[in-house]
Protein backbone atom coordinates (compact mmCIF):
# COMPACT_ATOMS: atom_id res chain seq x y z
CA UNK A 1 0.00 0.00 0.00
CA UNK A 2 1.53 3.64 -0.86
CA UNK A 3 2.62 5.00 1.98
CA UNK A 4 0.18 8.33 1.86
CA UNK A 5 -2.59 9.92 -0.40
CA UNK A 6 -2.78 13.15 -1.52
CA UNK A 7 -5.70 15.24 -1.61
CA UNK A 8 -6.60 18.27 -2.74
CA UNK A 9 -9.73 20.31 -1.03
CA UNK A 10 -10.95 23.37 -3.19
CA UNK A 11 -13.07 25.90 -1.75
CA UNK A 12 -12.90 29.55 -1.23
CA UNK A 13 -14.87 29.14 1.99
CA UNK A 14 -11.97 27.86 5.05
CA UNK A 15 -14.67 26.46 7.34
CA UNK A 16 -15.98 24.12 4.22
CA UNK A 17 -12.30 22.99 3.76
CA UNK A 18 -11.64 22.14 7.44
CA UNK A 19 -15.19 20.58 7.41
CA UNK A 20 -13.79 18.50 4.52
CA UNK A 21 -10.39 17.86 6.42
CA UNK A 22 -12.29 16.94 10.12
CA UNK A 23 -15.03 14.13 7.80
CA UNK A 24 -11.71 12.42 6.58
CA UNK A 25 -9.80 12.42 9.28
CA UNK A 26 -6.12 11.17 8.93
CA UNK A 27 -7.39 7.85 6.97
CA UNK A 28 -10.98 7.44 5.54
CA UNK A 29 -11.15 3.87 5.68
CA UNK A 30 -8.46 1.11 6.94
CA UNK A 31 -7.48 0.05 3.30
CA UNK A 32 -6.53 2.83 2.00
CA UNK A 33 -3.54 4.98 3.35
CA UNK A 34 -3.72 7.55 5.76
CA UNK A 35 -4.33 11.32 3.87
CA UNK A 36 -2.39 14.76 3.25
CA UNK A 37 -4.74 17.68 2.13
CA UNK A 38 -3.40 20.13 -0.04
CA UNK A 39 -6.07 23.25 0.42
CA UNK A 40 -6.72 25.49 -2.61
CA UNK A 41 -8.94 29.06 -2.52
CA UNK A 42 -8.43 30.04 -5.88
CA UNK A 43 -8.73 28.26 -9.06
CA UNK A 44 -5.03 29.04 -10.39
CA UNK A 45 -4.08 27.64 -7.24
CA UNK A 46 -5.84 24.29 -8.08
CA UNK A 47 -4.37 24.68 -11.67
CA UNK A 48 -0.83 25.03 -10.49
CA UNK A 49 -0.90 22.43 -8.10
CA UNK A 50 -2.53 20.29 -10.07
CA UNK A 51 0.21 20.90 -12.82
CA UNK A 52 2.46 19.74 -10.28
CA UNK A 53 1.39 16.32 -10.07
CA UNK A 54 1.34 14.02 -6.98
CA UNK A 55 -2.88 14.52 -6.24
CA UNK A 56 -4.18 11.32 -5.88
CA UNK A 57 -7.99 12.60 -5.39
CA UNK A 58 -9.43 16.21 -5.93
CA UNK A 59 -12.40 17.50 -3.70
CA UNK A 60 -13.70 20.50 -5.28
CA UNK A 61 -16.20 22.80 -4.14
CA UNK A 62 -20.17 23.47 -6.39
CA UNK A 63 -20.78 26.32 -4.56
CA UNK A 64 -17.16 28.27 -4.37
CA UNK A 65 -16.83 31.51 -6.31
CA UNK A 66 -16.07 33.30 -8.49
CA UNK A 67 -15.06 29.97 -10.41
CA UNK A 68 -17.59 26.94 -8.98
CA UNK A 69 -15.92 23.34 -8.43
CA UNK A 70 -18.39 21.92 -11.25
CA UNK A 71 -16.98 24.39 -13.69
CA UNK A 72 -14.03 23.62 -12.44
CA UNK A 73 -14.35 19.80 -12.26
CA UNK A 74 -15.36 20.25 -16.03
CA UNK A 75 -12.35 21.93 -17.16
CA UNK A 76 -9.66 20.07 -15.47
CA UNK A 77 -11.41 16.53 -17.07
CA UNK A 78 -10.82 18.41 -20.22
CA UNK A 79 -7.36 19.83 -19.19
CA UNK A 80 -5.37 18.31 -17.26
CA UNK A 81 -3.46 14.68 -18.78
CA UNK A 82 -4.44 11.63 -16.26
CA UNK A 83 -6.91 14.02 -14.08
CA UNK A 84 -7.02 12.74 -10.39
CA UNK A 85 -10.94 11.36 -9.60
CA UNK A 86 -12.81 14.52 -8.44
CA UNK A 87 -15.56 14.35 -5.64
CA UNK A 88 -17.67 17.51 -5.78
CA UNK A 89 -19.44 19.03 -3.10
CA UNK A 90 -22.90 20.14 -4.32
CA UNK A 91 -25.33 22.18 -2.28
CA UNK A 92 -28.73 20.01 -2.99
CA UNK A 93 -29.28 16.75 -3.88
CA UNK A 94 -31.17 18.06 -7.07
CA UNK A 95 -27.57 19.12 -8.27
CA UNK A 96 -26.61 15.45 -8.77
CA UNK A 97 -27.40 16.63 -12.37
CA UNK A 98 -24.95 19.03 -12.77
CA UNK A 99 -22.54 16.66 -11.37
CA UNK A 100 -22.87 14.46 -13.95
CA UNK A 101 -22.39 17.40 -16.49
CA UNK A 102 -19.21 18.44 -14.70
CA UNK A 103 -17.64 14.75 -14.76
CA UNK A 104 -17.46 14.50 -11.36
CA UNK A 105 -16.21 10.98 -10.19
CA UNK A 106 -18.73 11.34 -7.43
CA UNK A 107 -20.91 14.08 -5.08
CA UNK A 108 -21.80 14.58 -1.89
CA UNK A 109 -23.97 17.07 -0.31
CA UNK A 110 -23.03 20.10 1.80
CA UNK A 111 -22.69 20.11 4.69
CA UNK A 112 -20.45 17.13 4.62
CA UNK A 113 -21.93 14.13 6.28
CA UNK A 114 -18.81 12.37 7.58
CA UNK A 115 -20.05 8.91 6.93
CA UNK A 116 -21.31 9.57 3.22
CA UNK A 117 -18.00 11.76 2.72
CA UNK A 118 -15.13 9.29 3.85
CA UNK A 119 -17.16 6.47 2.16
CA UNK A 120 -16.99 8.10 -1.25
CA UNK A 121 -13.47 9.90 -0.47
CA UNK A 122 -12.04 6.14 -0.03
CA UNK A 123 -13.75 4.72 -2.77
CA UNK A 124 -12.11 7.14 -4.95
CA UNK A 125 -8.47 6.47 -3.72
CA UNK A 126 -9.28 2.66 -4.17
CA UNK A 127 -9.98 3.10 -7.69
CA UNK A 128 -6.88 5.65 -7.92
CA UNK A 129 -4.15 3.89 -5.73
CA UNK A 130 -2.68 0.43 -5.86
CA UNK A 131 -3.49 -1.54 -3.04
CA UNK A 132 -1.24 -4.85 -1.79
CA UNK A 133 -3.97 -7.71 -1.06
Amino acid sequence: MQSSATVLVYSDDANTRAQVRLAAGRRPAADVPPVEFVECATLPAVLKRLDEGGIDVCVLDGEAVPAGGMGVCRQIKDEVFRCPPVLLLIGRPQDAWLATWSRADAAVTLPVEPVEFAASLASLLRSRLPIDA
